[in-house]
């Protein structure tokens, strides 16, 4: 970004949002209007092999973020969820509902808590599309996690938008 865009006033933090006490001290020195929150681990294999990671980061995150976002009076939050969270049948779509339902939940906030679910994100990291790519290249076949799941995908274009949407509508 600073390569590209010199122009924006950019500062790059580190911390988690499993580390109430560090968002604290981020929230209290930045002070944010807006929090667009996309941290999240989203990779549905990896959750099955680590449900309790998944909680404590997606789940535990998404309250410890919530709340701080509450407390130091954010105007607007807008998580972003994923479609698995419809009717989840899997650890990562169940924990992204968690989140939802946290976020659901701030209905007496002077914050205005929305999420928004996305589908699948053509080249975004982690999209499944170069894996078919590969697949069909070689020969295939092209594997899916389960015969039953319905895939939705868009443009990062699409995909902005969206977020940019939610942001300002709510």
């Amino acid at each position: 970004i600073r390569r590209n865009h010199p122009e924006v006033d950019l500062k790059v933090l580190i911390g988690s949002i499993r580390d109430e006490k560090r968002l604290c001290e981020i929230f209290e020195e930045y002070k944010p209007d807006f929090v667009y929150h996309a941290a999240a681990h989203k990779h549905v294999p990896l959750m099955e092999d680590s449900p309790k990671e998944a909680v404590k980061n997606n789940v535990f995150g998404t309250y410890n973020l919530a709340k701080v976002a509450d407390k130091y009076g954010v105007k607007r939050f807008v998580m972003i969820s994923t479609d698995k969270a419809v009717n989840p049948t899997n650890v990562m779509g169940a924990t992204k509902r968690m989140c939802e339902m946290i976020i659901q939940s701030k209905k007496n906030s002077n914050t205005d808590f929305v999420a928004v679910r996305f589908g699948n994100v053509l080249g975004s990291n982690g999209s499944v599309i170069p894996l078919f790519r590969k697949q069909i290249e070689s020969g295939g076949p092209v594997t899916i996690t389960d015969k039953r799941i319905i895939r939705y995908f868009m443009t990062i274009p699409e995909a902005a938008q969206l977020v940019l949407e939610a942001g300002a509508m709510a």
